[in-house]
């Protein structure tokens, strides 16, 4: 059989050829969190959020500034006097040269201030739920590539399976022939058996390195196509979920339906920012600084003046053309719609729940029943492959009880990825997705 062994380390050098790592699902999680480019994008994001609730943005504290300018005009001036006489004078160059601080200072603009803080207050908190919508559908997505990559290791494995099965196929029935006790066709079936399964395989590497191209570039490490060991080796199912505990739970820590709740309050606040027009407001302005004055002509050569000044303006809007009244019906009717929308988001996840559950109750049982079929299946081609050792087999037979055995562990592992799916989509939708990183 040493024709064979090129194919086979055509199989061993993939798993060779890059660095290895030892991980489980959670030290993907970790290194994910804290390299991942998009989670590290909305983290910058929520910090710029973070950064804009202060109480100066909100409009809380005074602007003051310092300013200094220097001015000056040449003029030739032509004077007439009742008299008669007529004074000319060109070339008369005055300047001003000024320098001051200056205050501004909104005391009172009906409570429009308080809303602004609280806005922005809003406005960060949201910043924390994308943060964390993000960090969710990180997780979500991370692992379900992470039990992905574990099924297509499952199903190299059991191609491995096959590929040994009908090369042990063929060796028999190339001794058969060579002995005189087979048939040509026959040899010549079981090598196309063993090349279409040898091919499988070949195909399950290229399925099995793109999996772990995506869960590589997921993590964002420097070497891309490091190879990767689970400590996982079979696909974990938790059947103990209760479908009233998370739908109390979606309901109480659901981010979407969070966010919701935040675009009710900012509509609330944008119906007290119209209100606030329905006030007067109050301003303060005051300065000090330095003036002087150069002249030209006359009696007084120059003038300077140092000094504070300082003023109130109070002012009521009495009429805008009733956009005022606009506004705040506007407002009115947004708060509806987002009550709505908050509505809407309640509706639709509860219909993604039930869909989730039946599908995740589903995949149990077909989980359950594609045990008891492999459990047969195997059974049933181990005595499918003495009997064709005996010669009480035709070749045929044994393949088909084979491609059983290879079909039942197929839908098994499809089966059981399938459930392990909804439970993730579970436990995203109640907010206890981040418990696969603890």
């Amino acid at each position: 059989m040493k024709k064979y062994i090129p194919l086979l380390l055509l199989f061993i050098l993939p798993l060779t050829a890059y660095t290895q790592v030892l991980l489980d699902l959670k030290n993907c999680i970790e290194t994910g969190l804290k390299q991942n480019y998009d989670i590290r994008i909305t983290r910058n994001k929520q910090e710029i959020s973070d950064n804009n609730l202060t109480i100066g943005n909100a409009g809380y504290l005074p602007n003051l500034g310092l300013s200094a300018g220097y001015s000056g005009a040449g003029n030739n001036t032509t004077q007439h006097l009742e008299n008669g006489e007529t004074y000319k004078n060109n070339g008369i160059l005055n300047q001003t040269l000024n320098a001051g601080l200056n205050l501004n200072w909104t005391i009172f603009d009906g409570f429009n201030i308080q809303t602004n803080y609280k806005r922005l207050k809003e406005l960060q908190q949201m910043g924390e739920l994308n943060t964390r919508l993000t960090i969710e559908n990180f997780i979500a997505n991370l692992t379900s590539e992470y039990y992905n990559y574990i099924q297509q290791n499952i199903r190299l494995k059991n191609l491995q399976s096959a590929v040994k099965l009908s090369k042990e196929r063929l060796r028999i029935v190339e001794a058969r022939y060579e002995i005189g006790a087979g048939s040509r066709l026959d040899m010549q079936q079981a090598k196309v058996d063993f090349n279409s399964d040898s091919s499988r395989l070949i195909k399950q590497y290229e399925v099995l390195y793109t999996s772990r191209i995506a869960l590589n570039q997921m993590m964002a490490t420097d070497n891309i196509e490091q190879f990767i060991f689970t400590s996982d080796s079979t696909i974990a199912i938790d059947e103990s979920l209760s479908r009233s505990d998370i739908w109390q739970k979606t309901l109480a820590a659901n981010t979407f339906l969070l966010l919701s709740d935040k675009n009710k309050t900012l509509g609330l606040l944008d119906l007290k920012t119209a209100q606030s027009e329905n006030y007067p407001y109050l301003r303060l302005n005051a300065g000090y600084g330095y003036t002087k004055n150069m002249y030209n002509t006359g009696t007084v050569d120059h003038q300077n003046s140092l000094g504070f000044s300082y003023g109130l303006t109070l002012g009521f809007n009495l009429f805008d053309g009733f956009n005022r009244k606009r506004k705040q019906k506007n407002a009115r009717i947004e708060i509806e719609n987002r009550q709505l929308e908050y509505e809407q988001t309640t509706l639709s996840l509860k219909a993604d729940l039930s869909n989730m559950w039946m599908a995740y109750n589903n995949n149990i049982k077909l989980t359950n029943l594609e045990k008891e079929n492999v459990g047969t299946a195997r059974e049933n081609h181990e005595i499918a492959i003495e009997r064709y050792k005996l010669g009480d087999l035709s070749g045929i037979e044994l393949r088909e009880a084979q491609n059983s055995l290879l079909e039942a562990e197929e839908r098994l592992v499809q089966a059981e990825y399938s459930t392990k799916l909804c439970e993730i989509s579970l436990m995203q939708i109640s907010g206890q997705i981040l418990s696969y990183s603890e």
